[in-house]
């Protein structure tokens, strides 16, 4: 059988019969594959370093005649070590790899990898905090699952203005114009940058990044929780 070879992001990972576990990966080229890694909780077993969290990893596997693929070598890429020393940061990486999990196919498209992988790096960043790592990684999923909001023009099509206040609406993606809204300029500019940049650092160039995350995350979650 071919062997194929790929980066990977262990998804999930549970454990099977005495000395093996079954893996959910991510893959830039391959989707999300199932895979089988045999003795990998063996000691001394030289798979084991392939299959950890938080990680990115070199891999080589087989595909079978079932759903399982299984996992013939790896090597740790990067790591990002900085995550297992702040529990908060911790409970963020596994909340990003179950969303990732739960709202991807099988055959998904590289940009998922990307994002997070960028999102892994961005909670090993001390100077992002967690608030702000999260919201980034709402947007950009948000984004590349199709979902993106209007943030150019208002519900009537008109341009969004610097000198007006709005609401938003989840259902129609668009704001709407009225006096003491909650959201003006600075709100949709920093909008803007979350949606499109590729990394979360870049938002922390921001003046007043931190208030801007506390007061987009409740418009932010109601976008998901509708739309995936």
């Amino acid at each position: 059988m071919q062997q194929l070879k790929s980066k990977a992001i262990v998804l999930s990972r549970f454990n099977y019969r005495e000395t093996d576990r079954i893996l959910t990966v991510l893959t830039p080229n391959y989707g999300k594959i199932r895979l089988i890694a045999k003795g990998s909780r063996a000691m001394k077993s030289k798979l084991a370093g392939s299959i950890e969290l938080f990680t990115i990893n070199e891999i080589g596997f087989i595909k079978g005649k079932g759903d399982i693929a299984t996992l013939i070598h790896g090597r740790m890429d990067i790591n990002f070590p900085l995550i297992i020393l702040d529990i908060k940061r911790v409970q963020l990486g596994y909340d990003l790899l179950k969303i990732i999990d739960h709202t991807t196919e099988d055959e998904t498209e590289t940009e998922f990898f990307n994002l997070l992988a960028a999102s892994l790096a961005g909670l090993n960043d001390k100077a992002s905090s967690i608030e702000l790592t999260r919201l980034w990684f709402l947007c950009r999923l948000i984004a590349v699952s199709g979902h993106m909001p209007n943030l150019m023009t208002d519900n009537q099509g008109v341009n969004l203005r610097p000198d007006k206040q709005y609401i938003f609406d989840s259902q129609s993606m668009s704001f709407t114009i009225r006096i003491n809204g909650s959201y003006g300029s600075n709100h949709i500019k920093f909008l803007r940058l979350a949606f499109s940049c590729r990394q979360p650092g870049i938002l922390n160039r921001v003046d007043g990044n931190g208030l801007l995350v506390n007061e987009l995350t409740p418009m932010i979650n109601a976008i998901y929780e509708a739309y995936l």
